[in-house]
């Protein structure tokens, strides 16, 4: 049973394409191999040993995204949460690029 509030495949196939685009993204700003962010799991912590993003890489990160997508993560998220990992951002990018 589906309801009118299922995603649609085109939608699930944007939000998959905006995470591979932030894992590149993320890869420049950390310095690491691109290959081996992309075999990370979504859940992995920005700031923690896997990517290890510091403070000036993730302003760096933060810009790309403003530039790519159009979306002032640290205007729109104060607190930063949309930071805690590769999904968390992937969903924030994914919901304020759709609405503007």
């Amino acid at each position: 049973m589906t309801d009118a509030h299922t995603p649609s495949s085109a939608s699930s196939t944007d939000r998959a394409a905006v995470e591979r685009e932030l894992r590149a993204m993320i890869a420049e700003a950390a310095r690491l191999d691109t290959a081996v962010v992309a075999g990370l799991p979504a859940d992995t912590d920005l700031f923690g040993p896997e990517i290890g993003l510091t403070s000036l890489a993730g302003v760096t990160l933060l810009g790309a995204v403003d530039a790519r997508f159009g979306v002032d993560v640290a205007a729109l998220d104060l607190s930063l949460d949309s930071l805690q990992s590769i999904a968390t951002l992937a969903d924030f990018v994914t919901a304020h690029r759709s609405v503007g």
